[in-house]
């Protein structure tokens, strides 16, 4: 094991504190998303609403990825289960989540898109349980190299809770 995946110290990412800066971007997300639904009258429901934050949830995660693009690709090659044998695919993910992101807030293609995001996310998940199935002290690159967070069930209920919202919007048929 390198020092960048050595075993996870005892307590480290069991504080709340230590992912204040997740938790303010999802506040944040939560709150642009509903003043977007305000804003343009749209009909209220909460497939709109949840399109809105997924589409400004994904833009916002890509913009941290893009200020430190090489760290965050350092970061993610630790964990993801296609960054780690293939380095360029971690270049290619802020794009991928930005073109996500745009998609929902286009409605562009709601079916592709809501599809897209269940792949990429429950494959992105794969590759945070085995990280901490192994127990590993490393960061999470959802927010790049910009903010500190430990990798953590957070990055799992992240990638399973949008998979989660792209499943229902695609069940529900309403975008």
């Amino acid at each position: 094991m390198s020092d960048d995946t050595k075993k996870r110290q005892k307590g480290r990412g069991s504080n709340w504190r230590d992912y204040i800066p997740l938790i303010t971007i999802v506040a944040l997300t939560v709150l642009a998303s509903g003043a977007k639904q305000v804003s343009y009258g749209t009909d209220g429901s909460v497939m709109s609403w949840m399109r809105d934050f997924m589409g400004l949830f994904l833009v916002v995660f890509s913009m941290f990825k893009f200020f430190n693009l090489e760290g965050f690709a350092d970061g993610f090659q630790m964990y993801d289960l296609l960054a780690k044998p293939f380095r360029p695919y971690a270049y290619v993910y802020p794009f991928l989540e930005l073109g996500l992101g745009l998609g929902y807030l286009a409605q562009w293609q709601p079916t592709v898109i809501a599809g897209a995001t269940v792949v990429l996310m429950v494959f992105g998940a794969m590759g945070v349980v085995s990280a901490l199935r192994k127990g590993l002290d490393i960061e999470c690159a959802c927010l790049g190299s910009v903010l500190s967070v430990p990798l953590s069930t957070v990055a799992l209920v992240e990638d399973l809770g949008m998979a989660a919202m792209a499943v229902a919007m695609l069940i529900a048929g309403k975008y």
